[in-house]
């Protein structure tokens, strides 16, 4: 990528729009948001909301994500950040585990998939 790391932001493919895994690092540094879970939980979902944006896109197109935390007792609060960002009737199909040795330490990550065609 751009940044010199060995992935692209996001990939179309038809009509989906893959997007990366996101940690809740600031601005494109190296600096994980402060506030634990909740912190990063939505700083993550910020980062995820920008690179949607760059593709014309909103949450609204999120049909599908995967969630990786390093301990699965941040799930309930990871949840509540998560939530916020959808509406209850547009909620993703979605996959969580839990994950030893996520990039920069991160406490999650968070890979979208989401759709370009009209709905």
């Amino acid at each position: 990528g751009k940044d010199g790391l060995p992935f692209s932001q996001a990939v179309k493919v038809g009509d989906v729009l893959y997007l990366s895994g996101q940690l809740g690092n600031i601005g494109g540094s190296r600096r994980l948001a402060d506030g634990g879970i909740e912190g990063q939980a939505r700083q993550t979902m910020e980062n995820i909301g920008a690179v949607l944006r760059e593709h014309g896109l909103s949450f609204d197109n999120v049909f599908k994500c995967t969630v990786m935390l390093a301990d699965m007792k941040d799930w309930a609060a990871f949840n509540a950040v998560y939530v916020s960002y959808f509406k209850p009737e547009r909620l993703p199909a979605r996959s969580a585990f839990g994950a030893s040795g996520l990039a920069l330490g991160a406490l999650v990550e968070l890979e979208c998939w989401a759709s370009i065609a009209e709905n």
